[in-house]
C-alpha cells in the first residue's frame, strides 16, 4: 500500500457527548452537508477531543493506551459536569458546539495526554495553546464566505446544555474511518 509523505494518523482520544446532544448536531451536520457541501469529518461519532490524533507506533497496542489510561486517568475522579454554549468558530475552518473550557477540562487534557506519552512515548505531544473543547460540527471543506451565515442558523437553536463528562473514548482509524475502540468510564460526575 502506498502511503503519501504524510504518517498515517491511528488513534486520538476525546469524550463521547451524550446521544440528545450527539443526535442535535448530527442535524447540524446534516443541515452543513446539505447547504454547503460539507462532508469532511462527518463521519466521526460526536465527541471533545482531548488527544488529537497521532500515530500509534508498532509496538504498541490501543490496549496499551487503555491501560495507561485506567491506572493514571480514572482513579483521579476528573469526571464533571460540562457547559455547551451555543456555536462559535476557529476562524473559516472549524463550526463547531462551544463547550465552555475551564481548569476541569485542561486538567482531564494534561492528564490524558501524560498518561499517553508514559505508554507510548513520542506518539503524540502536548498542544502549548490554550485548550479549547469544542463539539465539531464541521471542518476543513466549509466553502469560503459562508462562516457567518452558518453560524447565524446554527445559533438560532440556541443550544445551551450541560452534560456529564463521564467517559474518555479511544478512537481508532479503520478502513479510512474513526470509529469508538475503547470507552472508559470516568468517575466523579456526581
Amino acid at each position: 500500500m502506498k502511503q503519501n509523505n504524510f504518517t498515517q494518523q491511528t488513534h486520538f482520544i476525546g469524550v463521547l457527548l451524550p446521544e440528545d446532544i450527539t443526535l442535535t448536531l448530527e442535524d447540524c451536520r446534516r443541515y452543513m452537508r446539505e447547504a454547503y457541501g460539507c462532508k469532511s469529518g462527518q463521519g466521526t461519532p460526536i465527541h471533545v477531543t482531548l488527544v488529537p490524533p497521532f500515530r500509534l507506533q508498532d509496538q504498541y497496542s490501543t490496549e496499551d493506551l487503555a491501560r495507561a489510561i485506567e491506572k493514571e486517568v480514572l482513579p483521579k475522579g476528573l469526571g464533571f459536569t460540562a457547559h455547551i454554549d451555543n456555536f462559535d468558530a476557529f476562524g473559516d475552518r472549524t463550526l463547531f458546539a462551544n463547550v465552555v473550557a475551564g481548569d476541569k477540562w485542561t486538567r482531564l487534557r494534561d492528564e490524558t495526554v501524560k498518561a499517553v506519552l508514559n505508554a507510548c512515548p513520542g506518539c503524540t505531544k502536548k498542544d502549548q495553546r490554550p485548550f479549547q473543547p469544542h463539539g465539531t460540527v464541521a471542518n476543513r471543506d466549509i466553502p469560503a464566505g459562508v462562516m457567518t451565515d452558518a453560524l447565524q442558523v446554527m445559533n438560532e437553536l440556541k443550544l445551551v446544555e450541560d452534560f456529564p463528562v463521564d467517559n474518555i473514548t479511544i478512537f481508532e482509524r479503520r478502513g479510512g474511518r474513526w470509529e469508538a475502540a475503547v470507552t472508559l468510564e470516568l468517575g466523579g460526575t456526581k
